[in-house]
């Protein structure tokens, strides 16, 4: 007998989760391991349970399911269905890199293709990886579409909770290898892993500027700003901590608060 399929699903809509789960039971190849009604709690189950399968909403409010899937590590990874509204972005992103969607309000013969799907890649030995690799490069993708929208949190991890910081509370983000450290208003810092660059295009650009190769600050949080030898700034933060900016960047800086 062939072993059941471990589902979790994850839909901030009551209603929607119901729905689904009542599909769900009409297949008996599946084994509905646990719920979330929001990307974090999503990201906890996933964890715990460890389903073949995760059905996520794409656009939960706060921690949605594309950034929950960016909590998880590669070893950590199910597979992966993400159910929207039709959203042509994301419709794109998923079927440029293979990777299964559902459109809402979900169809009980569109499911019964995707666990088909799941059921199949599930017998390849490298799935895990495989899957992650494909559903981060969907995310990516997606991402670039949404360019144009900034981000107003970004989730960080603190011990085993996850904390969502306003962008409008963050002071600075600065670069330590591979790490990026967020520094608030109320002086607390958090440490993500990951590129300044790509987090940079996600900001509001009238908000935010970079100051140096490894540094981007808040201009509003922008206490005063110093001249140093070679044409640079030393640039305090409303938060008492001081920043130095490159001499490309100063130009800029020069260009964007230093004139009338």
């Amino acid at each position: 007998m062939m072993p059941k399929l471990r589902v979790v699903i994850a839909d901030d809509e009551r209603p929607a989760r119901e729905f689904l789960k009542s599909l769900l039971c009409e297949f008996e190849q599946v084994d509905l391991v646990g719920e979330a009604e929001n990307g974090v709690d999503a990201v906890e189950l996933i964890k715990r349970a460890r389903p073949d399968l995760a059905i996520l909403d794409l656009k939960m409010p706060e921690v949605s399911g594309l950034e929950a899937v960016r909590m998880l590590h590669k070893t950590q990874m199910p597979l992966v269905a993400f159910a929207t509204a039709h959203d042509q972005y994301a419709v794109e992103a998923f079927e440029l890199n293979a990777v299964d969607y559902l459109l809402k309000p979900v169809e009980r013969s569109r499911l019964a293709e995707t666990l088909s799907r799941a059921a199949e890649r599930l017998e390849h030995e490298d799935w895990r990886s495989a899957e992650a690799e494909k559903v981060r490069s969907a995310v990516a993708d997606y991402d670039r579409h949404l360019q144009g929208e900034p981000l107003t949190r970004i989730p960080v991890k603190v011990r085993e909770n996850i904390i969502l910081v306003p962008v409008a509370e963050i002071v600075s983000i600065v670069a330590d290898g591979e790490l990026l450290h967020i520094t608030t208003t109320a002086n607390q810092r958090y440490t993500i892993n990951h590129r300044l660059k790509d987090l940079e295009r996600r900001l509001d650009e009238r908000r935010f500027a970079r100051l140096s190769r490894g540094a981007i600050a808040n201009l509003d949080q922008i206490k005063s700003i110093s001249p140093m030898p070679g044409g640079t700034y030393s640039v305090l933060m409303a938060t008492g901590q001081e920043l130095a900016t490159s001499r490309l960047q100063s130009k800029v800086l020069r260009a964007r608060l230093l004139r009338l």
